[in-house]
C-alpha cells in the first residue's frame, strides 16, 4: 500500500535497448525533473531506485537508468511499475494547483451542501482533468471537468470539494 507521504510521479513503460535502460513515462509538469526527486519507490515501498536520465525523447517517455537494473530482462520485468517520490522532495504548488493524490478521497458536495459522493480518481485523456465521483446508490461514476467553473472550491483541510454542475440544456 502506498504511503500517504508519497506521490506517483511516473511509470516504467518498458525496456530500452539491451543494457538495462528503461522507458520512463513521467507524470511531472517538467518531465525531466523526475530524475531530481529520487530515490523513487515502488508502490509497496519494497524497492527504491535512483534515476539517471540518459535520453530526453524516447518513444513513450524518457530513457533512464535505474540503480540496480543492469539487464534488459530486469528492465522488462519492471514494465508497468509505478514510481513514487517522497512528497517533501516535490515542489510546492500554487494555490490553484493540486496533486491528484490530494484530490482522491475528498467528499464532493453540490453548491447546496448535499453530498454527491467521493472523488475516486482523476483522469486526463488530453482535454484536461476529469474527476470521477462515486456515491451511494450510483450505478456509474459521475465524471466532472476539473475546472474553476465546475469545481469552484477545493478545501483540502476540510476534505471536500464543491461541484457546481452546469444546467442541463434541452
Amino acid at each position: 500500500m502506498t504511503r500517504p507521504d508519497r506521490i506517483c510521479v511516473g511509470a516504467i513503460a518498458g525496456s530500452f535497448g539491451v543494457q538495462g535502460e528503461v522507458r520512463l513515462k513521467s507524470f511531472c509538469a517538467d518531465p525531466e525533473a523526475i530524475a531530481s526527486y529520487g530515490p523513487l519507490w515502488t508502490e509497496d515501498g519494497s524497492r527504491s531506485f535512483t534515476v539517471k536520465l540518459t535520453r530526453a525523447n524516447v518513444s513513450g517517455g524518457l530513457g533512464v537508468r535505474l540503480s540496480g537494473v543492469l539487464t534488459k530482462e530486469q528492465a522488462d520485468a519492471l514494465k508497468g511499475t509505478q514510481l513514487f517520490a517522497d512528497r517533501e522532495k516535490l515542489p510546492a504548488l500554487p494555490d490553484d494547483e493540486f496533486y491528484h493524490a490530494d484530490l482522491i478521497g475528498l467528499t464532493a458536495q453540490d453548491t447546496g451542501g448535499v453530498t454527491l459522493g467521493t472523488v475516486r480518481a482523476v483522469h486526463n485523456h488530453g482535454a484536461g482533468d476529469m474527476l470521477e465521483i462515486l456515491g451511494p446508490g450510483m450505478k456509474t461514476a459521475l465524471l466532472v471537468p476539473f475546472t474553476l467553473a465546475v469545481v469552484p472550491t477545493v478545501d483540502l483541510a476540510a476534505g471536500r470539494i464543491v461541484v457546481d454542475m452546469p444546467e442541463e440544456t434541452e
